[in-house]
């Protein structure tokens, strides 16, 4: 009875160690292509040129003989891009805690975002643009087009801080994220930092794309935008209240060129569901979130480059409504104005 009691007191003082209990961990790179697709976004030979890549960065020195292995972490993390799951329901599938998962996060998506420049870059040459400007020609007949943009927002759970700011005018807490692509739906530019409050056009007013357009680091070319942008010379909008013909052929070119952004848009969100509204909410401090958004534009750019196709049985992603206050007419208005005449007379 003595050593009953004994034992009992050091088990409720923490005296006695508990033995550490291992999960088996799949070989999820032992599936088919079809399966890793469906879960991971990407073949198995993409996945294995990814974990090599981040190998370095997350191959950390432990004494451990049970140390998480590369392509578990990566995947971990694309299972949870993908899908929107819960970190315990992907770390159950994976063999790994919880806590160990929310700790590898950072590290994974870190070593993403340092791809940036080599799959993210805005066509500022003479040769990329006239590539561009022949794909939104053939599949639109609008000429001169090195871009199209528009903003979408990304749900997140309310921050602690200033969280008003982050209320869209949908009242959901939100990032207002910038996404400007190409014909073939590429992301030229993504910008993910500004809480849902921001107007879209705000948020291209002090980004680098904006800032260099403006200046002139593009002579001949335009971004085409839906009515919640100013006009400029640099960036088109469509008639408010077309009054001719021409003006209505005009932005029937225009809507047609332009929806290649709403499609970019709902490809990424549909190929990784976290970033979608119907999987819910990301459940994340925002500066996360933006790392987040970072990394499954990257991925989706990969995907694109490489002919990845989506699952086929994923649900689709629903287009967001322009701004419904445009803003007011500012200084470059009316140099707009004639550039948009200029090209509605080459239709």
């Amino acid at each position: 009875m003595m050593d009953a009691l004994a034992l009992l007191e050091d088990c409720a003082n923490g005296r006695l160690r508990r033995e550490r209990v291992f999960r088996d961990r799949e070989d999820f790179l032992a599936h088919d292509d079809e399966w890793l697709i469906s879960r991971f976004r990407f073949p198995r030979a993409m996945l294995l040129d990814l974990c090599a890549e981040l190998g370095p960065a997350l191959q950390r020195p432990t004494t451990r003989n049970r140390a998480i292995p590369v392509p578990t972490q990566v995947l971990s993390v694309l299972g949870f891009l993908a899908t929107g799951t819960y970190q315990r329901e992907i770390g159950d599938r994976s063999g790994i805690s919880q806590p160990s998962l929310s700790s590898l996060v950072p590290a994974v998506l870190k070593g993403i975002i340092q791809m940036t420049n080599r799959y993210i870059k805005f066509p500022y040459t003479v040769g990329e643009q006239a590539n561009i400007k022949r794909q939104f020609a053939a599949m639109s007949g609008f000429p001169n087009v090195i871009g199209a943009i528009d903003c979408t927002h990304i749900a997140i759970r309310a921050p602690c801080v200033d969280e008003f700011i982050y209320v869209n005018r949908k009242h959901v807490h939100s990032i207002n994220v910038q996404i400007i692509c190409d014909a073939n739906l590429t992301i030229r530019n993504v910008v993910a930092r500004w809480p849902g409050s921001t107007h879209d056009s705000f948020i291209l007013a002090p980004s680098s794309v904006g800032n260099r357009l403006r200046v002139g680091a593009v002579r001949d070319g335009w971004l085409l935008c839906d009515s919640g942008y100013p006009l400029r010379r640099w960036l088109l909008t469509p008639f408010s209240n077309p009054q001719s013909a021409e003006e209505v052929r005009f932005n029937d070119t225009h809507a047609r060129a332009r929806s290649v952004v709403e499609r970019a848009i709902g490809l990424l969100k549909c190929r990784w569901r976290c970033l979608d509204a119907s999987g819910g909410r990301l459940l994340y401090q925002p500066k996360k979130v933006c790392q987040i958004i970072m990394v499954c534009a990257i991925l989706h750019n990969i995907a694109l480059m490489n002919g990845i196709p989506v699952p086929p049985d994923l649900p689709q992603h629903h287009h967001e409504e322009p701004d419904p206050h445009p803003p007011p007419e500012q200084e470059g208005h009316h140099q707009g104005a004639r550039f948009r005449q200029e090209a509605m007379r080459h239709l």
